[in-house]
């Protein structure tokens, strides 16, 4: 196998690579609507902070509605605010639902006029997320909370604070619900607890349900990566494509650690916080999306309660946090095949970003690490390339020789290759082996949020977006020059001239538009991939110039 091949297998495997984004995840087969469970026992209590509670399988009457339906607002409804040093929230008294959600630590967009990051706009009263009803997320009535007090404000610490709001449903029912807020973290505790106050028993099917709307903020990779509804349940990560809801709602049921929405930087998740199965229905479109998590039917005795308890996380897709709250929900970022290299690649860039305060000096010491840690198979590789191409000579001689009997050609080959000592594919192993690391790291730049907005030097403020050197007046396409991904596909023409090479003089045409090729598939990938690859060109046209120094031609 030669050069040419090898650097062909690259561009398919480059190819491969953006198609599957779309792919590497299968979704888990949905289930019927009228699927049973086990009856939900009504009972007393709140759920432990980090364990779920213990509840038999619930039992499902009929999947809850796609959308909800439209109700009057009540003016008399009051607007509570909570203040954190991570976000503020505005949660309104009609339904409890989740009015306004915005995060402080993030903006929009990278503009210093962008506003703070908003995972939950103001919307219409049918569309606010976190919405608890006793009638299996159909909500024909939304219950009208007394809140205990319209505002909440935590500075900072370990602080915590507690939101009770409680609500008389027709029937004898009494709905109390418990927010607790905390000061360091994303997560907000939630507890329903429904109190049968009357004479006779009453038939209940709880369900929360989750209104999403894609959000709205700046992202160059966004075409590349995922974005919509998405759950983890029986030990696997479902994402649906919101096209496939055209189709119809989509049913999970099993043992579900999450529920939620997210795209490649930011999530809204809720936990349920119950053992056993759960059913999940997902229907919408691709501008709206509701995610319902059914508990079953219950019937309650008087003077009975019930509790049920959930955790949501309205925050950054970041590992490091989504790993502290447990629950599967560190899951969600998913890098595919190449989450065993990828996450360590990812706990590399931030271990060095503590260091040098600097994520793209981070991304030139991984790539450099990296270089370092394949250099003595790749120092073997090109200098077996180099010996190939001093045999060349020979090796056209031999086939010149015996054009007419191809096995014995072959033969002469491989023996004048044991004599010399040879490997004709001692070329193109190191490539190969490095190619699920670059695959890996590729997934790391291109979705991670660490790499949102954050500034590298001089034109590069944004590691996530495209290299664009802005000159004054707008360029039709690419509006600005790009500067670092034209250094790249220079680099990686000397590269190739550099490289020694035994393919024939058609083959050899055929490679010089290799670097235009990889040039224009970069003009739009994150600045934060192009300079990785960058980086690694200078280091292997370093590697080239030392072999070729040791090797004398």
């Amino acid at each position: 196998m030669d050069l040419y091949r090898a650097f062909l297998a690259i561009v398919l495997s480059f190819i491969i690579l953006l198609g599957y984004q779309y792919f590497f995840v299968k979704p888990l087969p949905p289930t019927q609507n009228n699927a049973g469970h086990a009856e939900h026992q009504a009972q007393n209590g709140s759920p432990a902070p980090q364990q779920k509670q213990q509840l038999p399988a619930p039992v499902i009457a009929q999947a809850p509605p796609v959308t909800a339906p439209s109700l009057p607002v009540d003016p008399e409804a009051r607007d509570i605010t909570i203040d954190t040093p991570l976000y503020q929230a505005v949660i309104n008294e009609q339904g409890g639902g989740v009015k306004r959600f915005i995060l402080k630590k993030f903006r929009t967009e990278k503009s210093d006029q962008s506003g703070d990051m908003e995972l939950v706009k103001e919307v219409g009263l049918s569309e606010r997320p976190i919405v608890f009803s006793l009638d299996n997320g159909a909500e024909t009535t939304l219950p009208i909370y007394q809140a205990e007090r319209d505002k909440i404000s935590l500075t900072g610490g370990s602080d915590k604070e507690s939101l009770t709001m409680t609500a008389t449903l027709a029937g004898g029912l009494t709905l109390t619900k418990t927010l607790v807020f905390h000061a360091d973290s994303y997560v907000i505790d939630l507890t329903y607890e429904v109190r049968n106050s009357g004479t006779g028993p009453v038939q209940i099917s709880p369900a929360l349900s989750m209104n999403n709307k894609p959000f709205s903020h700046e992202s160059s990779t966004s075409l590349y990566l995922f974005s919509g509804p998405a759950a983890f349940v029986d030990e696997n990560l479902v994402e649906i494509k919101t096209k496939k809801l055209a189709d119809g709602p989509q049913v999970l049921q099993g043992n579900v650690s999450w529920t939620g929405y997210m795209d490649n930087y930011f999530i809204k998740a809720v936990i349920p916080l119950a053992e056993g199965a759960h059913m999940v229905t997902i229907g919408g479109s691709e501008s709206m999306v509701r995610s319902v998590v059914s508990e079953g039917v219950v019937s309650l005795a008087p003077e009975a309660t019930a509790t049920y308890g959930y955790k949501m996380y309205f925050g950054p897709k970041k590992l490091t946090i989504l790993s502290t709250v447990n629950y599967d929900l560190g899951k969600a970022i998913n890098f595919g095949w190449f989450d065993v290299l990828a996450k360590p690649m990812l706990w590399l860039l931030n271990f060095f970003n503590a260091y040098v305060h600097n994520y793209g000096i981070a991304i030139i010491l991984v790539t450099i690490l990296i270089k370092l840690a394949f250099w003595p198979i790749t120092q073997k590789g090109m200098k077996s390339m180099k010996n190939m191409q001093k045999l060349q000579p020979k090796v056209a001689k031999l086939k010149e020789k015996f054009k007419d009997d191809p096995t014995k050609m072959n033969q002469e080959m491989m023996a004048m290759y044991k004599t010399y000592k040879v490997n004709p594919i001692g070329g193109c192993l190191p490539m190969f082996i490095q190619i699920p690391f670059f695959f890996a790291l590729y997934k790391v730049l291109m979705s991670a949020i660490e790499l949102r907005h954050a500034p590298f030097m001089l034109w590069i403020n944004d590691l996530s977006a495209p290299d664009r050197l802005m000159i004054g007046f707008d360029i039709p396409y690419i509006h600005g020059i790009p500067v670092l991904t034209l250094l790249m596909g220079a680099s990686m023409y000397l590269q190739q001239k550099m490289t020694p090479t035994t393919a024939d003089p058609t083959q050899a045409k055929i490679m010089q538009f290799l670097p235009i090729i990889f040039t224009f598939m970069f003009i739009n990938f994150a600045s934060g991939l192009v300079l990785y690859w960058f980086v690694n060109n200078l280091l292997s046209i370093l590697q080239q110039q030392l072999i070729n120094r040791q090797v004398k031609a």
